[in-house]
């Protein structure tokens, strides 16, 4: 039996415990929105890695495709970022693979299984953090995995500091924990700062590259 580690929409953010599922995987496939060169360098030392270019992918990415055909372990596998970018021809494919949504999908229309992982990356409005496994046999795809990561709570809610020597301190602590793959909840929790004050520096700090603690100080004051 063969695994197949599937994830999408990482935005920037390659979890510990999304690494952790990934360890002992044969491959991987990553559905595009990467947004880091340095997810892709990570994913690589723990299994062969199959990766589209995703919307939100720019030019550090401009080698990657968007769209992949790849044989692994006897099936065929399509992937691409936006489920529209499909070719309408999908002969000889055992298996599509996409993201874009951040919403998890199984479904099987005639020989072919299409498969969304959601997204492992920040934590966007109420949808779950999740993934998949695919289980590969001699017959072809044996069983897909989802898996959910439960989110934590924050212990204690505080608002921004007001000394700006302490916000900085927060932004900067913040950034590190987000370089190191820390989900936003936990981030939360270890600063003892509210979920939404933690996501807003988080996303800031990932969908503005090269940005700043004076830069994310300024968008949220």
């Amino acid at each position: 039996m063969n695994h197949i580690g599937v994830i999408s929409d990482t935005h920037g953010l390659l979890r510990e415990e999304v690494m952790a599922e990934l360890q002992g995987c044969d491959a991987i496939l990553h559905g595009g929105d990467v947004d880091r060169g340095t997810v892709l360098e990570k994913l690589r030392q723990i299994a062969p890695l199959y990766v589209v270019r995703g919307n939100a992918d720019r030019e550090w990415a401009k080698e990657l495709p968007t769209l992949l055909d790849v044989e692994l372990f006897g099936i065929h596998v399509k992937l691409v970022h936006n489920r529209r970018d499909l070719p309408k021809e999908l002969n000889n494919t055992d298996l599509v693979v996409f993201g874009h949504s951040h919403q998890y999908l199984d479904e099987t229309k005639g020989d072919v299984r299409f498969l969304n992982p959601g997204s492992c990356g920040p934590k966007r409005f109420r949808l779950p953090i999740t993934m998949a496994v695919v289980e590969v046999d001699e017959k072809g795809v044996h069983d897909i995995r989802r898996i959910d990561f439960v989110q934590e709570q924050a212990k204690t809610v505080v608002k921004m500091p007001e000394a700006e020597q302490d916000r900085r301190k927060l932004v900067q602590a913040v950034i590190r924990d987000v370089d190191k793959g820390r989900s936003v909840e936990k981030i939360a929790g270890n600063h003892h700062i509210d979920r939404k004050l933690a996501e807003q520096i988080c996303r800031m700090y990932l969908t503005h590259p090269g940005v700043d603690v004076d830069g994310i100080l300024n968008r949220i004051s």
